[in-house]
């Protein structure tokens, strides 16, 4: 028998973590063996068994939604919200955290109430699209880099502190490791890592440099290297040029403000590679639902995020309708937060906010995330915790479907996105009339 996507899995059933970009799901909720995971897990109380759940006393209390800082029936908060979207004349629809069901939502109510899209990390993400809207690029999926990479190059940062097992997957099974380096300046990486109890040198390169001047000077070694003073670059880009399959790993996220120029950079380094060899990036990014939501977004609309529905049509602009920007030049009146992962936590501000988070979000309201005063909160459950559902590999070639760890009676954000859309329908049936 196949077991559904809302069937809760048990000890000793794969599962599909969400936690993180690579979306692993050859191990069990109970022994996740990922530090990032088991972290996660914890954040969202759910028992270190990994066996099915009921809740608990507290989760039960803080299940409730809450208007103004009391709790109220949830029938009471979806009228309540339902209102305050209907009368917003610019609301924001920001963070996203969540999966492909609450995405095709999402998008639907954006377009009832005219709405601009916008998710947390949004910045990368639209710096990473736009150096790929300007220049295009060579990526990989995680299949081609574990198969025929043997040289990879991570850029910026030390992507196993937010991918912990991306070298256990890219380096299980291999007879022959690929050369690991890292290049940049500040990168907090091991000397060596071990997978299947074999144990691979990691090699550290820090030019001296910022990361947009690093790539310049690697680009300038490998194209008129007679130009390049750094010696240890120039031979970076030797070894560049001598691999059967470089792959360039980078974080988006971790690239700076100038993230963009980084990126196009490195996949012009990729193109010059391509002329005479194999080369691929592999840019490392979109957890917690935002690569889903973009993916969703651009399927259903044609474009990115950071989109407003207005009398127009669909305006793109990925400057301008940024949630931090929006935000600090008050240029929207409600924003409307959807956030299920732990750390999601939505911004500051005295304009109206409706929060869809996890239970354990209640903590901190009131406190961290200021005055309730002008709060709606309802508690929705986690895809891959508290419900099925899909959500998109990093690599964006593969959609991988959820599976629950426990029995938690909280709707999806799917669900109640949709009891929205039926209260403004009810609103504008009584306008009608009336």
């Amino acid at each position: 028998m196949t077991r559904s996507a809302a069937e809760p899995v048990g000890t000793s059933t794969p599962w599909t973590c969400p936690f993180c970009p690579l979306l692993c799901d050859d191990r069990e909720a109970a022994a996740p063996g990922c530090a990032r995971s088991e972290a996660a897990l914890a954040a969202l109380a759910v028992p270190s068994t990994g066996a099915p759940a009921a809740p608990a006393a507290p989760a039960a209390h803080a299940g409730h939604a809450r208007l103004h800082g009391q709790p109220v029936p949830r029938e009471q908060a979806l009228r309540v919200a339902a209102e305050w979207l209907h009368a917003a004349r610019q609301p924001l629809l920001a963070g996203w955290g969540s999966d492909v069901a609450a995405a095709r939502a999402l998008y639907a109510l954006a377009c009832r109430i005219g709405a601009i899209s916008d998710v947390c990390g949004g910045e990368p993400l639209a710096q990473a699209l736009r150096a790929q809207q300007d220049r295009g690029g060579y990526t990989a999926t995680l299949a081609e880099v574990r198969r025929n990479a043997d040289l990879i190059v991570c850029v910026g940062s030390w992507p196993a502190e937010r991918a912990p097992r991306l070298f256990e997957r890219l380096l299980a099974g291999r007879e022959q490791p690929p050369a690991i380096v890292v290049l940049g300046d500040g990168v907090d990486a091991p000397r060596s890592i071990t997978v299947e109890g074999r144990g691979t040198d990691v090699e550290g390169l820090a030019p001296g440099q910022d990361l947009p001047t690093t790539a310049a000077l690697l680009h300038l070694a490998l194209t008129r290297p007679q130009r390049c003073a750094d010696e240890r670059l120039g031979a970076l880009a030797e070894r560049l040029k001598a691999a059967r399959y470089a792959v360039l790993v980078w974080e988006p996220g971790q690239l700076g403000a100038h993230a963009g120029l980084v990126i196009e950079r490195l996949q012009g380094l990729i193109g010059r590679l391509n002329l005479s060899g194999r080369a691929a990036g592999f840019p490392l990014g979109g957890a917690d639902g935002a690569a889903t939501a973009q993916a969703v977004h651009t399927w259903l609309s044609g474009l990115p995020l950071r989109t407003r529905v207005g009398p127009h049509g669909l305006e793109h602009d990925a400057l301008r309708l940024s949630t931090e920007r929006l935000l600090a030049d008050r240029a929207v009146d409600l924003l409307l937060w959807v956030g299920t992962f732990p750390d999601q936590r939505p911004p500051d501000g005295d304009r109206p906010r409706i929060l869809l988070g996890p239970p354990s979000l209640v903590g901190a309201l009131g406190h961290a995330l200021g005055h309730e005063s002008a709060t709606l909160f309802l508690p929705v459950g986690t895809p891959g915790v508290d419900h099925g559902g899909h959500l998109v590999r990093c690599d964006s070639v593969v959609m991988l479907p959820l599976q629950p760890v426990r029995h938690l009676t909280l709707p999806s954000v799917a669900e109640t996105v949709n009891a929205l859309l039926a209260e403004l329908q009810r609103l504008d049936a009584m306008e009608v009339a009336a």
